[in-house]
């Protein structure tokens, strides 16, 4: 990320959030306001999307993490959870549309160059702050998370769900792991989602070939992948920091529930969605 610049990484996530909606018709993901904040127009998304078919896969797991996200959040709320933390927020809308909102505190933690941005965005396409949202500009060169959300006001005694899509590759994995032991010694309890991949090394040459490929685009962007890990030993991190329970799909388990009607078409590697739960 540039000095004083927004994500650019954030911006082609919320570019594949609203292609998905045109070119897919929003059929893992429905998004209404993805199009609209994103402020370009969807007949040049949709040359873009053909002049680079590649990019589908990206789109779709990008469709499928916010739609687990959004799911376990739901199911979360309604056992009484009440408090949500929107982390790397970046043009995320679900404060703005989601009929859960007015039973939720909400925070969006992100950059303050890239918040400005979303602020300006929303602005522009006359998208209303919804008033249990609260931004929480941070900079973490600056300060830690647990101060930037207590300058907002964020509540630690309240039970709370963490959203984290799209953060972790571009994150040491000191940041990963103090990050995760924050949110595991949360007093209320908490649950996060966020995604991970697999090192290039242990992929198939193809899948290899993809994720290199990835990795060398957002290089360029200045916002490089630093982190990688392996389910196993990073399920036993997760577990040590205090979370007992860890849901985590790879490529088969996305494919069986969200692509059914490409059977088989799962690599055993690659991304992974992850839910983790202190209690």
């Amino acid at each position: 990320m540039q000095p004083g610049q927004p994500s650019r990484t954030a911006r082609a996530a919320a570019a594949h959030r609203a292609a998905h909606q045109i070119l897919e018709q929003g059929r893992v993901f429905t998004d209404p306001l993805a199009l609209r904040i994103l402020g370009e127009d969807s007949a040049a998304l949709v040359q873009e999307a053909e002049q680079n078919p590649y990019r589908r896969a990206m789109r779709m797991f990008i469709a499928a993490r916010t739609r687990f996200a959004e799911d376990a959040l739901a199911q979360a709320v309604a056992q009484g959870l009440s408090q949500l933390v929107v982390l790397g927020a970046g043009l995320d809308t679900y404060a703005y549309r989601s009929a859960l909102g007015q039973r939720l505190r909400i925070f969006e933690v992100d950059h303050p160059a890239t918040q400005a941005w979303k602020r300006q965005r929303l602005a522009d396409a006359a998208i209303a702050l919804p008033p249990n949202l609260t931004f929480a500009p941070v900079d973490f060169e600056r300060q830690t998370l647990p101060q930037g959300l207590a300058a907002a006001g964020f509540d630690p005694a309240r039970r709370t769900f963490f959203t984290w899509l799209g953060v972790v590759p571009y994150l040491t994995e000191r940041a990963v792991f103090d990050t995760l032991a924050y949110i595991a010694s949360l007093p209320a309890g908490a649950q996060v989602v966020f995604d991970y991949a697999n090192p290039p090394a242990s992929l198939e040459p193809q899948a290899r070939a993809i994720l290199e490929r990835r990795a060398a685009q957002v290089a360029e962007l200045g916002e490089a992948w630093l982190s990688y890990f392996e389910p196993e030993p990073f399920h036993a991190q997760l577990s040590a920091l205090g979370f007992p329970t860890i849901e985590d799909l790879g490529p088969v388990q996305i494919a069986a529930r969200y692509f059914p009607e490409r059977p088989g078409s799962g690599r055993e590697k690659g991304g992974h969605i992850l839910r983790a739960a202190s209690y």
